[in-house]
């Protein structure tokens, strides 16, 4: 098991370099902010550079991004450490982020703590094996609460027997369906659609006008 205060110790990678087919990716993504504005890459291209180290990001991966767009480093790092999407400390195959935000809290989110913990080992900022587990604000998907995001999919509707047939899928290798686990269709009410339950008629074809027996043309 390995702890969130250890990850943060983890040894860096002295340097750090987009493959050819990433590098070209950035370029791309460059190129759509207008002249003196390309600064604002600056989160894609760190959304680029960790997943291609793994999902995380190493210090000389954010100098890299920075000395691409010209940025003192300071403010790299400064995007880097406000987003939780960015992860500063190596991670595991499968990060479960468990949504403690207020609706997910009063709908049960300890319930799914409790199920990582008794499936995987892995408490909130551990790791054990393939799972890496920490605690997040809201992931924008409150009225399917309580949910929770792992890696770059959403699962949403659970409790503690849905969190562990999910989590027990992953550990055979398998990949669940995305999105609520009760089969709610996005974010209706849990007791169903409430409006537009009729489909609207289709309007009458328009009378074609024809022509009588008496008309000669």
């Amino acid at each position: 098991m390995t702890s969130a205060a250890t990850t943060e110790g983890a040894a860096q990678p002295e340097t750090f370099a987009f493959t050819a087919e990433n590098l070209e990716r950035a370029k791309t993504i460059i190129a759509r902010y207008p002249q003196g504005r390309q600064q604002s890459a600056v989160m894609p291209l760190l959304d680029l550079a960790q997943r291609q180290s793994g999902n995380w990001l190493p210090r000389a991966a954010m100098d890299h991004v920075a000395e691409m767009l010209e940025m003192p480093r300071i403010r790299v790092y400064e995007v880097a450490s406000f987003y939780t999407m960015y992860n500063k400390a190596p991670v595991a195959k499968y990060l479960v982020q468990i949504c403690r935000t207020t609706p997910c809290w009063l709908c049960g989110c300890n319930d799914l703590a409790r199920a990582v913990k008794d499936v995987t080992g892995a408490g909130v900022g551990e790791t054990v094996g393939d799972f890496t587990v920490m605690e997040v604000e809201c992931l924008g998907a409150c009225v399917n609460a309580p949910m929770v995001q792992i890696n770059d999919d959403y699962y949403e509707d659970l409790d503690y027997d849905r969190m562990v047939t999910l989590l027990e899928a992953l550990k055979r290798g398998e990949m669940p369906a995305i999105g609520s686990q009760t089969g709610r269709r996005g974010s209706e009410a849990a007791s169903g659609p409430t409006t537009m339950l009729k489909q609207r008629p289709k309007p009458a074809a328009p009378a074609v006008a024809g022509r009588g027996d008496g008309d000669k043309g």
